[in-house]
């Protein structure tokens, strides 16, 4: 007897055969993952077997492979013109009568259930969302039918859509029979995320493959807007070792435009039911979710994770009436979690004019002519190697995204088709730029560099650029430990894919003016500013409770992303070291900063967190880096001081800590200092008193012990740290910390430069050298070959 119709609560994984990836998913979380607390909306779904039931008693399949008959799906057009027919037919076929039957019995009774409710019909292919092939986006969804009638054509439009151009390509490239490719149709309630947000997750970082975070993309409206990338989603990451601790575990906030949603119509008729509209401005500028609605939804998505046994795919959707946060499909991750173990690393080896950002996705570069398509019939004279440029992209654009070199898109988030499929295809693309259609001109040459961290750039011209590329397997056990310096946090997750001892230098004050770019008294002080600063500032922090809580929640983000990243390995967060001139060029910094003749020797590190002036804005770094420690639970976090010139300030500065909750000691808190002056050196012993280890800075050292100014280009031939004098100074540093037995390591890129200096470093007892991340795999290599073959001759 044929099963026609299936309830969700019912199905399992082990019905992938009869319904589908994305429906036996359903029923498995239905049945397995409430008592979880996984909140899944009901329904039913339509079985292979009815489908076949369909094609063959009503002769479809024989029309269908007529059609098929000989085509080239590289023919854009025909391939076109073939799909378009196919799906003419089967929308234009009525049902068996067993089959209507059916599927109106199993209505009546959900609307029963549900007598207020309207409904979402999905497709689920029998070889979609299996491990190993991602068919996402490929079939139709219709949101918000009501009605048997309206429900029937939607099954039949859904049932026509395996037939789209991009799945028709899909299937043929992929070695996929389309006869073996079954559809069945999801009837589910619709959860009121019209009214309420929704968005998709993935159980891993989709850009580096880092395994510890969930990555949650949220908009104002239905789902189907961040899928089809219509809008710029608001995107968070949670840590989940965090978040298995009961611990505040939220990394990153990052507010999307969110310029439209998508919500209901009063129409009935299939295929009018939505409509997108404009988002209110003040809407637009706050989170579409609070943190405990982010919470839940990591919950969610661990649960369903741990279930699932591998990294997942997830949409969900919160109910606007109720404040219920749910589950809309899950699939597993397709393209990260095949990634091999070998380091891949695209470098732009030139230095071009950026036309525009946006996000970035792929971590590669591609270059060539740019092509902007506002339609398909556009598509058949795009050529191999052009750089697809539009509004958004479509699924059935596939066949067209194989052929680019890079795409750019104003719209969409890093969830969305464009930014999935790009991915499945090893193809840079910026999402979300705004104005690309508008700044980028049919024609051009550009560059797409997605290598440069979360930030996508589009250069003009062409711009040469390499591929390194380093098998990782098991490194060679070096001399000392090899740590990064890792300037902002948007690159952290992928530089710890690297071979690494942790983070050896991270500067807050490259957080402060990549993630915040206010200066400190500004904020804490903002209702006195000129109206043009306050115009600049409101903006930027109008999603959070306050200009204060917007600085500390910033500098929370940047570091514990860093922290997260590199655990359990240490991370050296350094205080910020702007100098004066640098502070000057934030926003407001004018009003607050003197002007110095020299700030390289001005009020900077030590002496500038115990003036009484700054003292509040000190206060704001501790805060941060206290609530990373203690309320996240990362005490891989150390903290280091830098520029200290006097015994005094080292003495003041440690107390200032320790009143702000940083006590040297307490919960395992290490305080260095950066030994980059000479007296550092000098009085090495009497400076250790007060702190746990130095870290060298080799270049102020160097240019101090030498007079020399470092970003001076008439002196530039002189400097170097290999200089007698510079390492006579920074031998005596590191036998002093040997004679302590307290760490101490160098922060500069002089190992990474000059492999003899390395090399003499290790000889003297370094602790740790710390690079660059673009050095680390061939300086670690070096090393440990020179520890097999001898010390080097000074």
């Amino acid at each position: 007897m044929t099963t026609r119709v299936m309830w969700f609560q019912d199905l399992g994984l082990g019905d992938i055969d009869q319904v589908g990836g994305k429906n036996a998913s359903l029923g498995e979380m239905v049945s397995s993952l409430a008592h979880a607390g996984v909140k899944v909306p009901g329904g039913f779904a339509t079985t292979a077997s009815a489908y076949q039931e369909f094609l063959e008693e009503t002769g479809l399949r024989k029309r269908i492979d007529q059609h098929l008959e000989g085509l080239d799906v590289e023919d854009t057009r025909a391939l076109t013109e073939v799909g378009a027919a196919i799906r003419a037919d089967i929308a234009g076929q009525a049902f068996p009568a067993a089959l209507e039957a059916e599927i109106r019995t199993a209505y009546e009774t959900l609307v029963a259930e549900h007598p207020e409710a309207s409904f979402a019909v999905r497709s689920s292919a029998t070889a979609e969302d299996l491990p190993d092939a991602s068919f996402a986006g490929q079939q139709e969804t219709f949101l918000n039918i009501s009605g048997i009638e309206n429900v029937l054509t939607a099954i039949r439009d859904v049932f026509a859509s395996l037939y789209n151009d991009r799945a028709i390509a899909y299937r043929v490239h992929h070695g996929f029979n389309h006869a073996d490719v079954l559809l069945s149709a999801g009837i589910q309630v619709m959860v009121r995320s019209d009214i309420g947000a929704s968005g998709v997750m993935f159980t891993m970082d989709t850009e580096s493959g880092f395994r510890d975070a969930i990555f949650i993309t949220s908009s104002f409206g239905l789902g189907e807007a961040v899928v089809q990338g219509a809008v710029n989603p608001d995107e968070f990451y949670v840590y989940k070792p965090a978040l298995a601790a009961g611990r505040h575990a939220i990394l990153k906030r990052g507010l999307g435009e969110k310029a439209t949603r998508m919500v209901y119509t009063q129409s009935k008729e299939v295929g009018r039911t939505t409509v997108f509209e404009p988002v209110p401005a003040e809407m637009r500028r706050q989170f579409s979710l609070t943190d405990a609605d982010v919470t839940q939804l990591a919950r969610y998505a661990q649960s369903i994770e741990d279930h699932y046994g591998r990294p997942m795919d997830i949409e969900w959707g919160k109910d606007g009436l109720s404040g219920d946060l749910f589950v809309l499909q899950a699939r597993p991750e397709t393209v990260q979690s095949r990634a091999g173990a070998a380091s891949q690393r695209y470098l732009l080896r030139g230095e071009g004019t950026v036309i525009l950002e946006g996000r970035a996705i792929g971590q590669r570069i591609g270059s060539g002519r740019v092509r902007v398509l506002s339609s398909l019939e556009q598509m058949h004279d795009f050529k191999a190697g052009d750089v697809l440029v539009a509004d958004m992209t479509d699924p059935d654009w596939e066949p067209i995204m194989k052929r680019a070199s890079a795409i750019v898109t104003n719209r969409g988030g890093r969830t969305c088709h464009a930014a999935i499929i790009a991915r499945e295809l090893g193809i840079p693309a910026v999402v979300g730029t705004e104005v690309a259609t508008v700044k980028l001109h049919e024609g051009d040459a550009v560059t797409v560099s997605c290598a440069q961290g979360e930030t996508g750039f589009i250069y003009r011209g062409e711009i040469d650029f390499e591929v390194e590329s380093h098998e990782l397997g098991v490194m060679p056990e070096p001399p000392c430990k090899v740590m990064m310096n890792v300037g902002t946090p948007d690159q952290a997750f992928a530089f710890a894919q690297l071979p690494h001892a942790g983070i050896g230098l991270a500067r807050l004050e490259f957080i402060i003016n990549r993630q915040i770019g206010v200066h400190p008294k500004a904020l804490l002080h903002l209702d006195e500013q000129p109206a043009s600063v306050q115009d600049l500032v409101r903006p930027l922090i109008s999603a959070y409770a306050d200009p204060r809580t917007f600085f500390v929640q910033k500098l929370v983000e940047g570091i514990s992303t860093l922290a997260a990243a590199f655990a359990p390995e240490p991370v050296i967060v350094r205080l910020s070291d702007f100098k004066s001139n640098e502070y000057y060029n934030l926003i407001g910094g004018a009003e607050f900063e003197p002007h110095e003749e020299n700030p390289m020797l001005g009020f900077r590190g030590a002496s500038r967190y115990i003036d009484e002036g700054f003292r509040e804005c000190f206060e704001m770094e501790c805060e941060a880096l206290r609530f990373v420690r203690e309320d996240m639970g990362l005490t891989n976090v150390k903290v280091m001081v830098p520029f200290v010139r006097t015994l005094d300030e080292a003495a003041k500065v440690i107390d200032l800590l320790g009143r702000n909750g940083l006590v040297r000691g307490e919960r395992g808190l290490e305080v260095y200092m950066m030994c980059e002056l000479p007296v550092n050196a000098l009085l090495a012993d009497q400076f250790l008193a007060f702190f746990d280890g130095f870290s060298i800075g080799s270049n102020d050292m160097t240019q101090l012990t030498l007079g020399m100014d470092r970003d001076s280009g008439l002196v530039a031939q002189g400097f170097d740290e290999r200089n007698d004098a510079v390492k006579a100074l920074l031998s005596m540093a590191i036998e002093a910390g040997k004679r302590a037995g307290k760490y101490v390591g160098i922060c500069g890129q002089g190992p990474s430069d000059h492999p003899d200096f390395a090399q003499w470093l290790v000889e003297q007892g370094i602790s740790s050298v710390s690079l660059n991340p673009d050095t680390v795999v061939d300086t670690w290599m070096r090393l440990a070959d020179a520890a097999t073959t001898g010390p080097s001759v000074s």
